[in-house]
């Protein structure tokens, strides 16, 4: 049965504003507790905003600044996700990663790495000279001069986990409104009455989790902000799967004091992936592909791989993170009515769980868990477990590129959160994303998606 609404009445607990990463984990933390919760979005789908474009790592958090908020977040969140990733049908792929230095300044800088994990509560870091790095990659280009191992961190499938998060939040009682753009809201004393482009929802607190607009949206509604947003963009080239062979850990940088720098790593699709950029801008909405800055990463994934020269690209993407002038998480608690999460930025798909944790204290809301909540398993959609075009009764290939099913795209379209766009079924099953990019599947995929879609696939944008 949908949970596809396109009005919510009656009161809830909790009204939370933005259904992307950090969203989907407060829905859903606050639905384990026993919250009526409505989660509103502006856009077709979930994920449609910061939350599409990640590089998909389960972070352990050794890098972030020591006692911050964002540290504290990351190591719970990554906790939280390793309790309970099974129980949900979520993958973990234990690949390790290496941080890698690139000239002897960089070198210099790798104990004072390590110990800033150590301090951090990531013990287990492990330093390599360089023939003990070559031994663990045996790819990576000459310029490479030392690195240390951190053994936890791990690949993850960035989509089905927030996905499944807001899953179990509707399978324990959440509703979600999409397609609901927040436009006003004030406040009685007791409840808010949020005003929506699909009507008002009654609540007794709000969350703005709403990513790149979430100052905007703080001053819409409580007629302040305690931070700017400043949209970084990231720009990604993915190799096609044969490439994903040449590393098997994540091959991570030294960090600077602006971005996390280009990582290159296998993702759980079975790709190679090259990135991100880290480029501000003033546009919220629009994140533009370079083709300098693509060739640019491409030549940089070559030196630190140099036999990806030999690999054909099969994807480019960009994405917007959600930056703003400070460093840390910017999360407050203005009153007992109102909860800004802003300022998330790269790690929030590894800190989304504990920042709920963490938003749930701040609520300090008189809750009664449920005796016997609902654990719903997602199906996997990751390279490194088994498909459903490996079952039975999976009623062909639609997408051969990416092995996806028709009960796959089927079973996407229905159920309690169905895609309404042909982004939000490309998250769900992979269609398109392959090497023709759709050429082959488009048809097909208009065919079965008529009637499912807000915008159909015929349809020119």
């Amino acid at each position: 049965m949908s949970n596809d609404v396109f009005a919510l009445s009656g009161r809830f607990d909790v009204a939370i504003i933005g259904a992307g990463i950090v969203g989907c984990a407060l829905a859903r933390r606050f639905a384990l507790e026993g919250a009526s919760v409505a989660i509103i979005d502006k856009a077709s789908d979930i994920l449609d905003g910061a939350s599409k474009g990640n590089s998909a790592i389960l972070h352990t958090g050794f890098d972030a600044p020591v006692g911050s908020l964002e540290q504290a977040c990351i190591a719970a969140g990554y906790a939280e996700y390793l309790e309970i990733h099974g129980r949900l049908g979520l993958p973990l792929i234990k690949s390790g990663a290496l941080v890698i230095a690139w000239s002897e300044e960089e070198k210099a800088l790798l104990p004072s790495l390590m110990e800033q994990a150590r301090q951090n509560g990531v013990a287990d870091v492990e330093p390599l000279g360089e023939a003990a790095m070559r031994r663990a990659e045996p790819g990576l280009g000459a310029g490479a001069r030392a690195a240390f191992r951190v053994p936890r961190e791990y690949l993850i499938d960035p989509w089905s986990a927030p996905f499944a998060y807001l899953l179990q939040a509707i399978e324990n009682g959440a509703q979600v409104l999409r397609g609901a753009e927040v436009t006003g809201g004030r406040r009685d004393g007791i409840d808010w009455s949020l005003e929506t482009s699909r009507g008002t929802v009654q609540a007794g607190l709000v969350i703005n989790a709403a990513g790149l607009w979430g100052d905007l949206l703080d001053e819409k509604l409580i007629g302040r902000r305690d931070f700017h947003m400043k949209p970084r963009k990231g720009q990604f080239v993915v190799y096609d799967k044969p490439a994903a062979q040449l590393a098997s850990h994540i091959l991570l940088p030294v960090p600077n004091k602006i971005t996390k720098g280009v990582v290159v790593c296998r993702t759980a699709f079975g790709n190679l992936l090259v990135g991100p950029t880290a480029e501000d801008q003033d546009d919220r909405e629009h994140a533009t592909l370079v083709p300098e800055t693509l060739e640019a990463l491409k030549k940089r994934g070559e030196e630190i791989l140099p036999a990806l020269r030999d690999h054909q690209v099969s994807a480019i993407y960009a994405g917007l993170r959600p930056a703003t002038e400070f460093k840390d998480y910017c999360i407050k608690a203005h009153d007992k009515s109102y909860i800004t999460v802003g300022g998330i930025r790269s790690t929030g798909l590894s800190a989304a769980l504990g920042i709920a944790q963490h938003v749930l204290k701040l609520a300090a809301l008189d809750l009664t868990k449920p005796a016997d909540p609902a654990w719903p398993v997602v199906s996997n959609i990751s390279e490194y477990f088994p498909r459903d075009w490996q079952s039975e009764g999976h009623g062909g290939i639609v997408c051969h590129c990416e092995m996806t099913t028709r009960r796959e795209v089927l079973a996407a379209l229905d159920g309690p959160l169905p895609a309404r766009s042909l982004a939000g079924l490309k998250r769900r099953t992979r269609v398109t994303m392959g090497r023709c990019q759709g050429f082959f599947c488009s048809a097909e995929l208009a065919r079965l998606t008529e009637g499912h879609f807000d915008r159909p696939m015929a349809e020119k944008a």
